[in-house]
């Protein structure tokens, strides 16, 4: 992964993110509702928090002691304080804090993040690592038919895994994963590239597109969803109790 490019693209958009996030906040959403009412801990350890999405939710509706957010971007810091000022913000790149972080938690918490790390289930293991016993952690990514139509039309995405691949990969923690697909519809290509600019997630390639690469994606696109453009989410969420 291009961890500059990750950290410019998503620094780029935060104003815009909120807004456009509508699949992210129901990720956030659904992963409080499957931690238990009233869930009470000490230490609390959110990965990737973004604009707080996740966070502003878990001060809501989470009891704790401590929190700490962490995030490549360093402008994330304005969102997370506005939310609760006592909460230990750290800009850093999430894989190599987990390596050098000492501690551990009640509860780790990410949404929407992890498919940003080089090795998705080793980082999981790392994470099951830094629980205390009793501990949870509990995530959401996406699965193999995350932006499909992108995939289709431009030949990149990310190396995801499906719900089937995750439950093997994860077995010895016996999860709960849960899967759902979420269709977006457009008016126009151009309307997917902007939600796509809008949410931070064009980070794969730096690459710079001409006329002709806009004029090819657009053809493919209407090729590929015929009666009206499309994007396909499909988030799965994980949560491992120790």
């Amino acid at each position: 992964m291009n961890k500059e490019l990750i950290k410019k693209r998503f620094g780029r958009k935060l104003r815009e993110y909120n807004e456009n996030a509508r699949i992210q906040k129901r990720m956030a959403e659904k992963l409080i509702k499957m931690l238990s009412s009233g869930y009470e801990c000490s230490d609390v350890l959110e990965i990737g928090c973004g604009t707080g999405l996740l966070t502003e939710l878990a001060v809501s509706n989470i009891s704790f002691q401590k929190y700490t957010a962490i995030d490549i971007v360093p402008d994330c810091e304005e969102y997370i304080k506005a939310i609760h000022p006592q909460i230990n913000f750290i800009s850093e790149d999430i894989e190599e804090y987990i390596i050098s972080d000492n501690k551990k938690y009640d509860l780790i918490i990410s949404n929407a993040a992890l498919q940003w790390v080089d090795d998705v289930t080793g980082f999981v293991e790392k994470l099951a690592e830094k629980l205390n016993n009793g501990g949870t952690l509990i995530f959401s990514s996406f699965g193999t038919e995350n932006f499909r139509e992108i995939f289709y039309v431009t030949g990149k995405t990310l190396p995801y895994f499906s719900k089937k691949e995750y439950e093997e990969k994860l077995k010895k923690h016996n999860p709960l994963i849960d899967e759902e697909a979420w269709v977006m519809a457009f008016k126009t290509p151009q309307e997917v590239l902007k939600h796509i600019q809008n949410t931070g997630v064009n980070a794969l390639s730096s690459e710079t597109w001409t006329k002709r690469d806009l004029i090819n994606f657009k053809k493919e696109y209407n090729s590929f969803c015929a009666n009206r453009p499309t994007l396909t989410y499909n988030p799965i969420y994980i949560k491992i109790q120790k």
